[in-house]
């Protein structure tokens, strides 16, 4: 069975930086896989961030984090890390890692899993991390 085990959350002044740590148990992270970040603000629906694919270690970005995040992983693949950096008040929320449970689709291309494709991260069955509080303070 898949667990997924986060670390790393906490309060943090606007413009400081977290990095946020989710470690895979229950199947050979040497395999390729993807790995996305979600979060969930109070009152609002959770939004994807950010994807990785550890054939590549190709990632995309939601636009309101692109430029401040960073998704990567150890070189097991063991661990994965969505670095935080410029760190607003709108962060803010619950943090989440997730792992799809059939697999992942990514473009032959650019060896990425889209964030937003039709098999992205909103669409496929995963495996959930517990979540992970983040506060930012003004």
């Amino acid at each position: 069975q898949v667990q997924l085990v986060q670390s790393g959350g906490g309060s943090v002044q606007a413009g400081g930086s977290l990095r946020l740590s989710c470690t895979v148990y229950g199947f050979n992270p040497g395999l390729k896989h993807c790995m996305a970040w979600f979060r969930q603000a109070p009152g609002k629906e959770r939004e994807a961030l950010a994807t990785i694919y550890t054939g590549t270690d190709n990632t995309d970005y939601a636009d309101s984090v692109k430029g401040r995040f960073t998704a990567s992983r150890d070189g097991a693949g063991h661990t994965h890390y969505l670095q935080m950096t410029l760190l607003k008040p709108a962060d803010t929320a619950i943090y989440y890692c997730a792992t799809p449970k059939g697999g992942c689709s990514v473009t032959r291309d650019t060896g990425i899993w889209p964030l937003f494709s039709p098999n992205g991260p909103l669409r496929t069955n995963n495996n959930w991390g517990p979540g992970t509080q983040v506060t930012v303070s003004s």
